[in-house]
């Protein structure tokens, strides 16, 4: 790794005297703060400022006394409308850029999940602000570190513009932990009309008894060296189903229809930190390495000993993957 310093300048410097705060967009799940917000929230409390929670959507006010149990949290602003329901960008971003303009916010931090990652950039163009995307670490109110060329580089990146907005890739911050309810001011904002038509109108969804990838304690990925669909599944499965992990893939086993693409895991899918992460037939492309290569432990089975995936395995293990998965699985 080396580092690599950049300047994100602006015409407009941080304004003087102006009393510095955070807000931080918080998606929710019922009642329940998204992981990947929890660890967005972590990044909120190092930059140091007194913090407010934006949440959206319907179920919006029953989340609020999980947030009230976050620390650091001084405010919470709400918005019912059932047109965030979906976080639409085009409904979400001019709600963000509202709260923001004029006001005494100096930092913006929402998760680099897909939601962050749809509507950030839409409020940096309202604003004409330059985003900071996927940091790794906070190192004062308006420096950041960032990977850059799929994870090989880290940039360090100070923004001159006069309110900075962040995106905090999850795997890198520890979740804030939830202590008793404090008493926090709850304010609820109208709808803002953004003139934009977009509309939501249906969703599928892939579901699943097994955890979260994004927040999975143990990971097993299958890779093209799988051949199929249905090696892929019989492979797979049943070792995830003894660890109780979570299942990825690597981009070409989802090219290729071997699973949906929302297990894809690398820098254009998921970014994962597991304890414990399986690389079954997967050869180890840089993509995907910048998407695992952070977890705690990393287990690589493939039958070509050169494959890059061994470079930043913990334990490397070269063999047929027909022959030695079942194997494992059955004494596990």
């Amino acid at each position: 790794m080396f580092a690599v310093r950049k300047l994100v300048s602006s015409p407009v410097g941080f304004a003087l005297g102006r009393s510095k705060a955070t807000l931080a967009f918080v998606e929710t799940s019922g009642s329940k703060i998204t992981p990947s917000s929890l660890s967005a929230l972590r990044a909120a409390q190092q930059l140091g400022n007194p913090i407010t929670a934006l949440l959206v959507g319907t179920e919006a006010k029953g989340a609020v006394d999980e947030v009230k149990k976050v620390s650091s949290i001084d405010k919470i602003v709400t918005s019912s409308s059932e047109k965030y329901d979906h976080y639409l960008p085009e409904q979400v971003s001019p709600l963000v850029a509202s709260l923001l303009k004029d006001s005494e916010y100096t930092n913006f931090v929402v998760a680099a999940s897909a939601v962050g990652k749809n509507f950030l950039p839409r409020v940096g163009a309202l604003l004409d602000l330059q985003p900071v995307s996927d940091i790794i670490k906070v190192v004062s109110t308006d420096t950041f570190v960032r990977p850059t060329y799929a994870g090989n580089a880290l940039a360090t990146v100070k923004s001159k513009d006069s309110q900075v907005l962040v995106s905090v890739r999850s795997s890198a911050f520890a979740p804030v932990e939830l202590g008793s309810a404090s008493d926090v001011a709850v304010e609820d904002v109208s709808f803002v009309e953004g003139g934009n038509g977009a509309e939501f109108v249906s969703e599928e969804i892939v579901k699943s008894e097994r955890p979260d990838l994004g927040s999975a304690k143990v990971v097993v990925s299958g890779g093209r060296g799988l051949k199929n669909k249905e090696e892929f599944d019989k492979i797979i499965n049943p070792l995830a189903e003894k660890l109780n992990a979570a299942i990825g893939a690597s981009r070409a086993a989802v090219d290729a229809g071997f699973c949906d693409n929302s297990l894809q895991v690398g820098q254009t899918g998921k970014v994962v930190a597991p304890d414990l992460y399986i690389a079954v037939g997967i050869s180890g492309a840089i993509q995907h390495l910048a998407g695992m290569k952070d977890a705690k432990t990393i287990v690589a089975i493939n039958k070509d000993e050169e494959a890059p995936i061994f470079s930043v395995a913990d334990v490397g293990l070269v063999g047929d993957v027909f022959e030695i998965v079942p194997e494992l699985t059955s004494k596990l």
